[in-house]
């Protein structure tokens, strides 16, 4: 509740929301993480969506509420499974829609939606990078009165950029969007962000009160008026947390340096190092198993065992630090560049690093 950061903290959102493109008026807060992003967001959905059908699930819970229809796709990432649930819709009972190769929920043949529905989409698929395609996925969803949700932990930075905005066209016609700035904005863990277009139903989930707390118009009476209504809510009431740090400072820090051009710059400079990192794969003979369309590279060396012995030499080596994952049902190397200050004589020894481990590893 210190002013300082409450100014930080709405020019840090105000910003976060003009780079994205997302609507005026969007609220907000900072979170832990991705996963409290998606929870935070999920749960001002869920009171929504039953608030629409008469029923009061913050003051009454979820015993006796209508049931809530919950749709993903079939690559959503694991934090959305866990952010349902904590907010208690479960972590399987979602309908989920066909992926194609790239992680992309096709959007064919989807289904009616009645009751009290929300739907779970995807900017940047984890490993591919690859995002719906949001434009579709949101007119069936709003057509079916259905929340649409935006799980963005990186890939929602894509709209910050000119040269990558297209891959999330639409994405602004969500209800809410969660993502992450310790990732592409190279900002320390614990600095999520959750975003709702409608900041009344953010607040409604989240709002704390007690006789001892000021109110928002009590503190924001001794704040200049650097932004316009409606204003952002203080912290508590508009995250699951009460006592927590400054977490915009950091974000307006980032920010306040690097300016939207400055945003764009580091989102176009990184995709083109995965290239490079891509290319380097391919011309040693490699697998490069996904369309590198942002940062992400999924490498693949043959079969288990050896990819397996590939990432734990790369890591043993130390050039660079590359992670598992499996893809399409095969083990592989997944490559995330968003380093601030990754150079492309970087990536060429990492190649080259890992190249030399992967070419010991042969049989």
């Amino acid at each position: 509740m210190s002013p300082t950061a409450s100014v930080l903290n709405r020019i840090a959102l105000r910003w976060v929301t003009e780079l994205l493109g997302l609507p005026e008026g969007t609220g907000g807060g900072f979170v832990t993480g991705a996963t409290m992003a998606n929870a935070t967001c999920l749960a001002a959905a869920r009171d929504a969506v039953l608030a629409g059908h008469g029923w009061d699930a913050a003051g009454q819970g979820l015993v006796g509420a209508p049931p809530v229809t919950v749709v993903a796709g079939a690559q959503a990432h694991t934090t959305v499974r866990k952010a349902l649930g904590l907010v208690g819709l479960g972590r399987d009972r979602a309908l989920l829609l066909p992926a194609d190769g790239q992680g992309r929920i096709v959007p064919r043949g989807l289904p009616a939606l009645t009751g009290p529905a929300l739907v779970c989409l995807q900017a940047g698929n984890v490993n591919t990078g690859a995002s719906d395609p949001f434009g579709p996925l949101v007119d069936w969803a709003h057509e079916n009165g259905a929340w649409v949700h935006v799980d963005g932990a990186f890939g929602l930075w894509a709209a910050a950029s000119p040269g990558t905005a297209g891959q999330v066209a639409g994405v602004a016609a969500a209800d809410s969007w969660a993502t992450d700035a310790h990732k592409w904005l190279n900002t320390t863990y614990d600095c999520g962000i959750a975003l709702v277009a409608d900041p009344r139903a953010l607040r409604s989930a989240m709002e704390t009160a007690a006789a001892y707390l000021p109110e928002d118009a009590t503190l924001d009476a001794t704040l200049p008026a650097l932004t316009p209504p409606p204003r952002p809510s203080e912290p508590m009431h508009v995250t699951p947390q009460s006592s927590q740090r400054a977490r915009g400072a950091e974000m307006w820090a980032v920010l306040a340096t690097l300016g939207r051009d400055g945003v764009a710059a580091l989102v176009d400079r990184t995709c083109a190092l995965a290239r490079r990192f891509a290319e380097g794969m391919r011309a040693a003979g490699y697998t490069v198993a996904n369309d590198v369309v942002l940062n992400q590279v999924v490498a693949d060396f043959g079969d288990e065992a050896r990819t397996s012995a590939v990432i734990a030499a790369v890591q043993e080596e130390g050039t660079c630090w590359c992670g598992p994952t499996v893809w399409q049902g095969r083990a592989a190397m997944r490559v995330s560049v968003s380093g601030w200050n990754t150079t492309a004589q970087d990536i060429d020894r990492s190649v080259a690093a890992v190249i030399a481990c992967a070419t010991r590893s042969q049989p």
